[in-house]
């Protein structure tokens, strides 16, 4: 049947897997004039033959409408990447509970954390229309991730087990499979994560642009005039799955960027394949359009509260809800408050690795990292920072996470400056100048310098009230606020003595998930640089693990990798949890800020209450925004008629059309 000639089949059959009744799918209006001219098939050619049908009565949403378009604002046009996360459009994907289930893909089979097959869904479509099959991910495989110019670091580390890659093979048109020798825990769930690795790519598209099958001659001219070195330097930039700076490229996202930067404003357009559906029939996502307005920074809340979003949750902190409560009514908008699933607004990370010696040898005895904990007085914090709303205590996994214990919370994390005075008498600072503050053993004052990166204005104002804490145990803290590639660097050269940032990321975690945030692995965690560089080199660069508790860590994470059952793995990160309790290698103050989400009056299905976070939540990528409609669209459309109108009139139409 040509597209043309269904093009009066607004309606369309097609047999669910597990369904004993067919699923009636319902023509998407914005489609519908497309579908009339032959520019589009029918929806029952657009959709895969076993679309995903979103289970709405199982997370009490109601069916809802096609139509409409939702403004929301970045401070930066690269900042439209994010649409990318919150979308969350994966081969496997979490669910609101954090479960991993199949979402492109109609079924994962896995054996022992070593073997996956994955199944794709018959008759699924790239943006664009051409299949989505097995070519797809033999292409990255084949022609991107093993290819040295391409790729000249090699395989993505999640792929690699022992130092050895898998056996990829392609089954058929619809099936392809990763075989390691040994477990590989990893693999699933960093394909959940809300930077997508992409193990696909659109062949289609991109074999265009690589030198195996083009012209290579006529490729190294183009990149010449867009002044790259070579054709994977314009492979690479046109192959940008994430970014969304390439509006040429396919996409299996819910919509597709339509706009070239630099712009003002990007338009984000509904993909005519996207692979889910609602109980009704009805092609997901509801809403038509997403525009994207570039905004300063420093001014989402008040655009916000002028009635410039429909829906803004980035660039909006906890000390914005009182200004955005205040503008509720008369803009006709809802501030959500959700809990941020962070392990603490502002952790401590002495450097283990310091280059001083005298600090070097301080930071690394527990008894000096303990007695800063107990100096911290939380509960003030608290009240200071977070209205008292928030959680006192170290830096771990929130109540939320299954694997949450209070002891990881509570543990050296009382206010006892008292017990902390003992302690540091105990390691011999028992010497103090006439300011009361502390000696170190070589006659400095122990005074430390705390470095943080200055883009938290929280962090900063935490830090002031911490100094006054530890005033009262003889330590004088002075904050050296910088530009975050400059403090990385420092710590990186083990040039700094502590550093104050945010704490645990991935806080509402399960044990399925890797714990490799908890050990000594990687450079960029503050507390052990020069180790994580040891384990990111091979022993290139960096220093090699020497404190017993830490060499721990690396061990229960190598446990954790060679799992093949969720009881090692729950095992194995409680214990280290337990060890960052009893160690302290970052110390916490307080967490569980309150994150903002305003959504416009109208916007249904967005969950009241919920729990944000980058990973795994993805922000709000888990709670499927292609699943919240407008309850009156038809009122939206009059934004359309207003392009050239001044910003006050059109917020002023929209608020009409809203109520």
């Amino acid at each position: 049947m040509t597209w043309r000639g269904a093009a009066a089949a607004l309606l369309a059959l097609v047999l669910l897997p597990g369904s004993a009744a067919a699923l009636e799918l319902v023509e998407t209006p914005f489609f519908q004039e497309r579908v009339a001219k032959g520019e589009l098939p029918p929806i029952g050619e657009r959709v895969p033959k076993a679309p995903l049908v979103a289970d709405l009565a199982g997370q009490g949403r109601e069916i809802g409408r096609s139509g409409g378009e939702v403004v929301s604002l970045v401070s930066r046009a690269r900042d439209i990447r994010y649409l990318s996360a919150s979308s969350y459009a994966r081969l496997v994907g979490y669910t609101a509970d954090l479960k991993l289930k199949p979402d492109l893909l109609e079924s994962v089979e896995a054996e022992d954390n070593r073997v996956f097959t994955f199944k794709l869904r018959p008759g699924h479509r790239w943006s664009d229309g051409h299949p989505f099959t097995a070519e797809d991910f033999r292409f990255y495989w084949e022609d991107i991730a093993t290819n040295k110019e391409l790729s000249p670091a090699g395989l993505p580390d999640f792929l690699m087990v022992d130092g050895k890659p898998p056996r990829f093979e392609v089954i058929d048109q619809q099936t392809v499979r990763y075989t390691w020798e040994a477990p590989n825990p990893r693999f699933l769930p960093t394909l959940a994560q809300p930077r997508d690795p992409f193990v696909y790519r659109p062949a289609h598209y991109l074999k265009r642009f690589h030198a195996a099958y083009a012209d290579q001659a006529k490729l190294e001219e183009q990149a010449k005039k867009q002044k790259l070195k070579s054709w994977a330097g314009l492979f690479n930039r046109l192959d940008d799955m994430f970014e969304n700076s390439n509006t040429e490229l396919p996409t299996l996202q819910p919509w597709r960027v339509m706009t070239t930067a630099p712009a003002n404003r990007f338009v984000f357009e509904r993909n005519p394949f996207y692979h889910r559906v609602d109980p009704a029939g009805q092609q997901l996502p509801y809403v038509d359009r997403v525009l994207l307005d570039v905004a300063a920074g420093g001014l989402m809340a008040a655009k916000a509260n002028s009635g410039d979003a429909d829906l803004l949750f980035r660039g909006l902190t906890m000390a914005d809800i009182p200004i955005l409560k205040e503008g509720e009514k008369a803009k006709g908008f809802k501030t959500l408050m959700w809990p941020y699933a962070r392990g603490s607004e502002i952790a401590l990370y002495p450097n283990l690795t310091v280059t001083d010696p005298v600090w070097r040898k301080l930071n690394r005895d527990v008894r000096f990292r303990r007695a800063l904990s107990l100096g911290i007085d939380r509960h003030t914090l608290n009240n200071s920072l977070l209205f008292g709303l928030g959680t006192e205590g170290n830096n771990t996994v929130v109540r939320e996470s299954p694997l949450f214990e209070d002891r990881f919370r509570t543990t050296w994390a009382s206010y006892d400056p008292g017990e902390a005075s003992r302690l540091l008498d105990e390691i011999g600072l028992t010497k103090r100048n006439s300011a009361g503050i502390r000696l170190l053993p070589d006659g400095r004052e122990l005074e430390i310098i705390v470095e943080t990166d200055g883009e938290s204005g929280l962090v900063v104002d935490g830090l002031t009230l911490i100094a006054e804490f530890w005033r009262e145990i003889g330590v004088r803290l002075f904050v050296k606020p910088q530009d975050r590639g400059v403090l990385r660097n420092r710590t990186y050269a083990g040039l700094t003595v502590m550093v104050a940032s945010q704490g645990l990321d991935l806080a509402l975690a399960t044990a399925a998930m890797p714990p490799s945030e908890l050990a000594p692995l990687r450079q960029d965690y503050y507390s052990w640089a020069k180790w994580g560089q040891y384990q990111e080199t091979k022993g290139a660069s960096g220093e090699p693990c020497d404190i017993p508790e830490a060499r721990r860590l690396i061990e229960l994470y190598r446990e954790w990798l060679s799992a093949a059952d969720p009881e090692t793995q729950n095992r194995v990160w409680r214990e280290m949890l337990a060890n960052h309790a009893e160690n302290l290698w970052s110390i916490g103050t307080v967490g569980g800020a309150l994150q903002p989400i305003v959504t416009r009056n109208g916007l249904k299905n967005v969950p009241r209450k919920a729990v944000y976070s980058w990973e795994p939540t993805s922000m709000l990528g888990v709670y499927r925004i292609d699943e919240f409609f407008w309850e009156r669209p038809a009122g939206r459309e009059a934004r359309r008629a207003l392009p050239f109108a001044t910003a006050s009139a059109r917020a002023a139409a929209r608020d009409t059309n809203r109520r």
